[in-house]
């Protein structure tokens, strides 16, 4: 059973893109509107950062900007490029059954590490359990930026806030923002595709050693995550 490691409290959410619903719209349009919310949240975020820091007290440079998101790993796996001899079509596997699993993760570029849980269900109690195990990871005296998308999970009333987090929403419909998604593709093109599951123990097993393996290479986070608009050219 997992439990938090450090005391934690309700905090403020950090003001960010409240959810919104488009009108029909052409594609370039909606494309637009898309790259008008990237620019403005990246080009704001060095003032949301030094509002964090006045708010608590803390010097801008004691602030880890972390990315956070959730990936499900299940026995129907996903299928991805593979090295063949020229002119042959290898085969990969392909199961039909439904166990799965969710990586709950977080990585702080500029530090090269990450904070994970892989678990059962995707709800705001999950994500309750990773907030407290990101918590262990920042450095002591420092406050952590957590950049998450808007999924109900990230923006309930019911999550319990440590006090060394502050939330920061990304805009609506930029996954591109999220480095988290960057490390989501690589474990998923180089450990976890192409196989089959034996069991739901057996993908907690696959998953667990492939954010090992991650987070045992703090340059490969380093080199996924790290984003100019978030830690400086």
């Amino acid at each position: 059973m997992l439990t938090p490691a450090l005391p934690i409290t309700r905090t403020d959410i950090a003001p960010g893109f409240s959810p919104t619903s488009d009108d029909a719209r052409s594609p370039s349009a909606t494309c637009c509107t898309r790259c008008r919310r990237r620019g403005s949240f990246s080009g704001s975020l060095p003032e949301r950062l030094a509002q964090i820091g006045h708010e608590k007290g803390i010097e801008p440079a004691a602030i880890e900007v972390w990315f956070a998101d959730e990936a499900r790993v299940g026995q129907k796996n996903k299928i991805t490029r593979r090295w063949a001899k020229r002119g042959t079509r290898p085969s990969a596997p392909k199961d039909q059954r439904t166990a799965s699993a969710f990586i709950f993760g977080a990585i702080c570029p500029k530090d090269g590490k990450g904070a994970a849980l892989v678990l059962p269900r995707c709800d705001t109690e999950a994500m309750n359990l990773h907030l407290a195990e990101i918590a262990t990871q920042i450095a002591p005296g420092a406050h952590a930026a957590l950049l998450v998308d808007q999924a109900g999970w990230h923006l309930s009333r019911r999550l319990i806030v440590p006090p060394n987090i502050t939330l920061i929403p990304l805009p609506a419909q930029c996954p591109e923002l999220n480095s988290q998604e960057n490390v989501w593709q690589f474990m998923r093109e180089n450990w976890l595709s192409n196989r089959i599951f034996k069991s739901f123990d057996d993908i907690v097993d696959h998953c667990c050693d492939a954010w090992n393996k991650l987070t045992d290479q703090p340059w490969r986070i380093m080199s996924l995550g790290l984003r100019d608009w978030a830690h400086g050219s």
